[in-house]
């Protein structure tokens, strides 16, 4: 079984990178995730904090989770009237 030894954000890349004890790498591409899932600028925030702030949480969601789902429960997007 394979250990996660490392997750971070590359800011170089912009990927958050993951490393494991058998010596592979994944790399998840945030522009691409965000242009997938985020509909807003509520949902984009969200993604971003947990990408500076928890990128295993965010790559836990992305690679196992729902992410459409999660963004719909967190946020609350109301226009201006």
């Amino acid at each position: 079984m394979k250990k996660l030894l490392s997750c971070a954000f590359n800011m170089d890349t912009g990927c958050v990178e993951l490393r494991y004890s058998d010596g592979s790498m994944y790399s998840i591409d945030t522009t691409a995730v965000e242009n997938e899932v985020a509909r807003n600028m509520y949902e984009r925030s969200e993604l971003d904090y947990l990408i500076y702030n928890d990128p295993v949480a965010y790559a836990d969601l992305v690679l196992n989770g729902d992410p459409e789902a999660y963004l719909k429960a967190v946020t609350e997007y109301r226009p201006l009237d």
